[in-house]
């Protein structure tokens, strides 16, 4: 085994050498550890207590006189910080109002917000010297080009962005990052990410709501001997640590009532995929995926789930006894690397506290809550165009593409380069293929929901049958997808949420509504930049 260029960084300035810096994952691999934390001051399962981002209260609120819908307005400021992660030993990060994960946003669909994100980052990041400029990317949202968090459209410390989010689409599970063109790896694993939570009126009726209704953020990290964050991209393939992060914390305990609880579960890891189960065999109940509720819900014992694919899930605990603790479990899938303990989430302490029986999402699980989606309800019959692209890694020059499109092409041609025109509300099909051989590839299309129409010629897995925007595209599979282009013209970026597939360089764009030549109202790079705070 071999250790490439830089791979062995992190925060702090020194080296750690993950065990087993692996170029090219092929199966599932297992080794004991990454971290060279001592046996000490390395966390241990279910020793941690369980805790919830905070909500973020807006500065104000104020109604826009050219609709009349409410505008929230909110301040987030990216900063460096120290956490407790580990038991004794501080961990620097980056974060949103310097914790990690950041504050969630929570809103009512209608309600427009307007984000300005403060770079108050030092000039440059503590391994390997990159500058921090950041690009925040508020991941599920149809915003306009210049509020998307293209990739380029960068925010440099001292200056601040303010973002605007319409907030039209059905209630959902949005998550905001960084997306810093070449460096979102390394800038959200240091803890730029944070989940944004849109609700509407037949969401709320049906699924649980404020104490029950629980995000979970869960990540993977490596530490070095110091309790900063190890970083191990392995060649820009993929970083795999050893320990399990939820909201923060390594393999936390919650405590439950004998109720039913529904989760917002994002994998906010890097690389690492899962496959979460319950230690009881006990059924997860998915009744959302990344764009809002599913037609209907789908019971599973188990399910794939890849970074920055969210799916809302229930879990029912009214049967347990006081006292019995339950687990979150990884099941892992092909192309990760998994250590001693990967195999665990979290757990589940059951109690007596009594039940608010008045609530009657305390014991009602839905099946039929969103029949009528207009992305679940589109048809192949309405598709006038089908795409293909291929997920690789090139031959020549060792990165990650789409087909043989790169960023690195996009900037070169003065980020007009687009890997396919689309008209505005037109229907179309995309086949992603991959071929490359011991890698795995969640795709993500900005902008739209998809529905996912097969996979290798087969139905999609039952937690998929809701609508995405990001689709988990194994080793040897190709995935039809199907999408209405919508509702803004301008530009788009299509990459692998595998970040360091992404900054090295796997990411295009396409156009919406526009030709290479036409003026663009909507230019990211242009109509809405940042500004300087000092």
């Amino acid at each position: 085994m071999t250790v490439s260029r830089r791979n062995v960084l992190l925060l702090g300035g020194l080296g750690v050498v993950g065990a087993g810096a692996l170029s090219l994952p092929r199966g599932q691999v297992e080794a004991k550890s990454a971290s060279r934390l001592s046996s000490a001051e390395m966390p241990k399962p279910f020793q941690s207590e369980f805790v919830k981002p905070p909500v973020l209260a807006p500065d104000r609120t104020e109604v826009d006189p050219a609709d009349g819908r409410p505008v929230n307005y909110y301040t987030v400021t990216e900063q460096a910080a120290m956490a407790s992660i580990l038991p004794r030993l501080q961990t620097p990060i980056l974060g949103y109002n310097g914790i990690f994960p950041g504050p969630t946003i929570s809103l009512d669909q209608g309600t427009k917000a307007v984000v300005r994100v403060r770079n108050k980052l030092p000039a440059t990041h503590s391994n390997d010297g990159h500058v921090l400029a950041t690009s925040t990317h508020l991941h599920g949202s149809a915003s306009l080009p210049q509020y998307d968090g293209y990739a380029s459209d960068v925010t440099h410390p001292g200056f601040f962005k303010d973002y605007h989010y319409p907030n039209f689409q059905p209630a959902r599970t949005l998550w905001y990052h960084d997306h810093g063109v070449h460096f979102t790896a390394q800038n959200a694993y240091s803890g730029l990410a944070a989940q944004y939570h849109m609700h509407d009126p037949l969401e709320r009726q049906l699924l649980p709501q404020n104490d029950f209704d629980v995000p979970l953020i869960i990540s993977d990290a490596m530490f070095a001997a110091n309790g900063a964050l190890g970083y191990d991209d392995n060649t820009h393939s993929g970083l795999w640590g050893d320990v399990i992060l939820v909201n923060g914390k390594p393999w936390p305990v919650m405590k439950v009532q004998k109720r039913i609880y529904r989760f917002r579960v994002l994998n906010c890891s890097i690389s690492r995929s899962l496959r979460l189960t319950l230690s009881t065999g006990d059924p997860l109940i998915i009744v959302g995926t990344d764009g809002g509720l599913v037609p209907t819900a789908q019971k599973v014992a188990n399910y794939r789930h890849a970074g920055a694919e969210r799916y809302e899930v229930l879990i029912d605990f009214r049967k347990y006894k006081t006292g019995q603790r339950v687990e979150l479990r990884n099941l892992s899938n092909p192309n990760n690397v998994d250590y001693d303990f990967t195999g665990k989430v979290m757990a589940f302490d059951v109690t007596d506290v009594p039940v608010n029986t008045s609530d009657p999402t305390w014991n009602t699980v839905p099946t039929q809550l969103a029949p009528g989606n207009e992305v679940m309800a589109l048809s192949e019959k309405q598709a006038t165009k089908v795409r293909k692209f291929r997920v690789k890694r090139s031959d020549t020059t060792n990165l990650w593409t789409i087909d043989d499109d790169s960023w690195q092409d996009v900037i070169a041609s003065g980020y007009k380069k687009a890997a396919a025109e689309v008209d505005l509300d037109a229907v179309e099909v995309w086949e992603i293929e991959n071929r490359s051989g011991g890698w795995f590839h969640p795709v993500h299309i900005h902008l739209v929901d998809f529905k996912i129409l097969s996979r290798n010629g087969r139905a999609p897995f039952p937690q998929e049958l809701g609508p995405k925007d990001v689709v988990y595209v194994g080793e040897g599979e190709t995935v039809r997808l199907l999408m209405e282009f919508g509702p803004h013209r301008g530009r788009y970026m299509v990459h692998c949420h595998n970040l360091p597939h992404e900054d090295h360089d796997m990411m295009v764009q396409f156009r919406v509504g526009l030709k290479e030549d036409d003026n663009d109202p909507n230019d990211p790079m242009t109509a809405a930049l940042p500004q300087w705070e000092g």
